[in-house]
């Protein structure tokens, strides 16, 4: 890898975190992210489906929480990215179905992480969060 991919990466890993907690927090729609992913190489949307399913597992995602985030993502229940969600455990191999299910996988995620996320908010973090990615609507207003 050269330097100038590797800080390619990382620009791409930061600009990911934004987006989808900027989805997670309703400052930008779930069609506005998954217009940004369809506009990204393939080879692209599979490292962003990699490091949304590490959001995802961060925030422990419950199969509650996959039924509730596939019903707000707009996709089938049946469609595999939404199955593999729902699961109990859930699955996570999101990177590695076939190209033409990245957007419908990039949506489950999205909207998964997100219901997870809010939820953690408004009890873990609740008052004391000192995660900079759980402040972005404090910074928006800010502005």
């Amino acid at each position: 890898m050269t330097e100038e991919s590797s800080a390619y990466d990382g620009a791409l890993r930061r600009e990911t975190e934004r987006i989808v907690n900027e989805i997670a927090q309703e400052l930008r729609t779930l069609d506005d992210g998954t217009a940004w992913f369809s506009g990204l190489s393939p080879a692209r949307r599979q490292g962003v489906l990699q490091e949304v399913t590490g959001y995802a597992m961060q925030a422990h995602i419950t199969a509650a929480d996959g039924r509730a985030g596939v019903a707000q993502s707009g996709v089938k229940r049946t469609a595999n990215p939404s199955v593999m969600i729902c699961m109990d455990p859930p699955r996570y191999g999101f990177a590695r179905l076939p190209a033409d299910e990245h957007v419908t996988a990039f949506r489950v995620l999205v909207s998964v992480f997100a219901v997870a996320d809010t939820r953690r908010r408004q009890t873990y973090c609740k008052g004391t969060c000192g995660h900079s990615w759980h402040n972005l609507i404090g910074e928006a207003e800010a502005l």
